[in-house]
């Protein structure tokens, strides 16, 4: 089976749709992927469990589906996940688990749940500060999370020269580069913002390149995630997955077990938790 490779004029269509359905600005939310992963959506953090085209953390993740899954066709996704008494939100089928974090490497399910994500913060943020939030702002809510964006903003208001890694020690520790000068010395709150801000736009001026108006505008056109999620760890566009899901299922004699070609496709195209694990399952076999 020939897979289509994840291109970065394909991550540009997803994050432009997800920009169109949110009003998230898309050089913001093009700029953050190019931050976080560098455009690549199989990208992987080597100290946490942040992973795909936005770096999502397992929790992260789970909790934007859990709010917004619904809304974008990923309904099977949100009802499988609970939350504890602590506060802790887990998936209580394996297969399914694995299924809903695979999704932060599809660029259409990533992009849309990080507008979404970026949505939610702007309206907290703006809440907080008392004025409109800017690109910076919302990246800081994705990098500190929102409760550390909301004290990190509030503070350099009133004291910009304060020491980030003062404020943030664990974030510090975590991310030296950011906090620290490459001679040691602690950024201050301004610096570290300012530098954030020069890299976001940067990246998104970097990202976009020669794309015009119109190949944006054709692009969130021609891609609606609403009719093609498809569960898959090897990043397939629905067509081609749908296809090699319902030959294979084929051969390995699913219809024996009640399946037909129009069943195959309206449970992979809009998967139950069970289908959606068969599907994920088929897939990652193929890929290994």
């Amino acid at each position: 089976m020939t897979v289509n490779p994840i291109t970065t004029g394909r991550i540009q269509s997803a994050i432009a749709l997800a920009s169109s359905k949110t009003g998230v600005d898309f050089d913001y939310l093009l700029g953050q992927a190019k931050l976080e992963s560098g455009l690549n959506a199989n990208a992987k953090a080597g100290t946490s469990s942040a992973s795909g085209l936005y770096q999502f953390i397992e929790q992260s993740w789970l909790a934007v589906v859990k709010k917004h899954g619904a809304e974008h066709g990923l309904g099977w996704a949100a009802d499988s996940i609970g939350q504890s008494s602590g506060g802790h939100l887990g998936v209580a089928d394996a297969g399914t688990r694995q299924a809903i974090l695979a999704l932060r490497n599809d660029p259409a399910a990533a992009s849309m749940m990080a507008a979404e994500h970026a949505s939610d913060n702007k309206d907290a943020l703006e809440g907080k500060l008392g004025r409109t939030a800017t690109g910076t702002d919302l990246y800081m809510a994705h990098f500190l999370g929102l409760g550390g964006a909301s004290k990190f903003l509030t503070t350099m208001q009133t004291n910009p020269d304060a020491s980030g890694a003062a404020l943030f020690p664990s974030a510090a520790r975590a991310n030296r580069g950011v906090f620290y000068e490459s001679n040691g010395t602690p950024r201050s709150l301004s610096a570290i913002y300012e530098r954030f801000s020069t890299k976001l736009g940067a990246a998104a001026a970097g990202a976009t390149g020669s794309a015009t108006t119109g190949s944006v505008q054709f692009a969130a056109q021609a891609l609606d995630m609403d009719g093609s999620t498809v569960v898959t760890g090897n990043n397939e566009s629905a067509e081609d997955a749908l296809a090699w899901a319902t030959s294979t299922m084929g051969r390995f004699g699913t219809r024996n077990a009640g399946f037909n070609a129009g069943q195959t496709s309206a449970s992979l195209l809009r998967p139950t938790p069970d289908t959606a694990r068969l599907a994920y399952l088929m897939l990652a076999k193929m890929g290994g």
